[in-house]
């Protein structure tokens, strides 16, 4: 099967195919117009492709040859064919814009490959393919350690590694470092058996926050292990909106309510699912990203 990946740009999602015999990732053409443009509605990026696409087939330009098509998932869920590019024609293509949105969008794509998160995402990626996923203690806290090593190894000299300093966000502090191991053996012992245990579990080991950097997506991961184990099932997280998850995570300190709301009607038995999988990592480092 095809890797994929979702971007987002500007809250945008920009979807992309692994082709293996050119070694690259090929990204819907519609989904950057729809990007750069700010246009929501699939028929008027589709219109404007079409107009644009007739314009350099006549300027004999070379991104109409080096376009190719590509069956990507759409929002229904169903594989449909559909104009993509690789990185140099989005060169291409973006020259076709103002200066000062494409150079945004070129930062932004370069950003999303180099960046600490975009490293680790790539190792997220490969996570489904290889013999460590079946390894993880699940519901452990070394389970999470193992996850947060393999995320970020490399890229935080801390990757695996419980915080020994007090941290804060948003004004909310974090379980306080001096109890901090404590309090994670008594998560570590908390039941897992129903959903609703799960979660509560997820939701003290989210209030712990045990590393310094990368708790959310190490977190989501070990979510999903547990309920992989325990109910047969896991969270399809693109099916759980940005805002309202981060919303739903704020309350969930005083009032859980909602962040189970969520995850109940995300549920799903595709475990071993790799378009599942991977448009969970997609979804959970999205969460993280800000709009600078």
């Amino acid at each position: 099967m095809s890797k994929i990946s979702i971007r987002f740009f500007n809250d945008t999602p920009v979807r992309a195919v692994w082709v293996d015999d050119k070694n690259t990732w090929y990204f819907s053409v519609l989904d950057i117009i729809s990007a750069i443009r700010k246009e929501p509605s699939y028929e008027k990026a589709r219109n404007y492709w079409k107009y644009l696409k007739a314009k350099l087939k006549k300027e004999n330009s070379q991104l109409v040859s080096a376009t190719t098509q590509l069956k990507i998932t759409a929002n229904d869920g169903k594989k449909y064919k559909s104009d993509a590019i690789d990185s140099d024609g989005v060169m291409t293509l973006l020259a076709e814009f103002p200066s000062k949105i494409s150079s945004e969008f070129i930062a932004w794509l370069t950003r999303s490959e180099e960046s600490v998160d975009g490293k680790s995402k790539q190792k997220a990626y490969s996570l489904f393919d290889s013999s460590l996923l079946d390894s993880i203690e699940v519901g452990t806290i070394k389970g999470l350690q193992q996850i947060h090593s393999y995320l970020f190894g490399g890229l935080y000299n801390f990757a695996g590694q419980i915080r020994t300093i007090n941290i804060a966000k948003g004004g909310f502090a974090f379980a306080p470092a001096m109890y901090l191991e404590d309090n994670l053996k008594n998560i570590e012992k908390m039941p897992e058996s129903t959903f609703e245990e799960i979660v509560a579990k997820y939701v003290e080991m989210n209030i712990a926050h045990p590393f310094m950097e990368g708790n959310g997506r190490s977190t989501r991961i070990w979510l999903d292990l547990i309920f992989k184990k325990n109910l047969g099932k896991c969270v399809d997280w693109s099916k759980i909106d940005k805002k309202d998850y981060l919303e739903a995570m704020r309350k969930s300190i005083v009032d859980s309510t909602l962040i189970k709301d969520l995850l109940s009607n995300a549920l799903t038995d595709k475990i071993n699912d790799r378009e599942v999988f991977m448009k969970g990592v997609d979804y959970s480092y999205y969460y993280e990203e800000t709009n600078d």
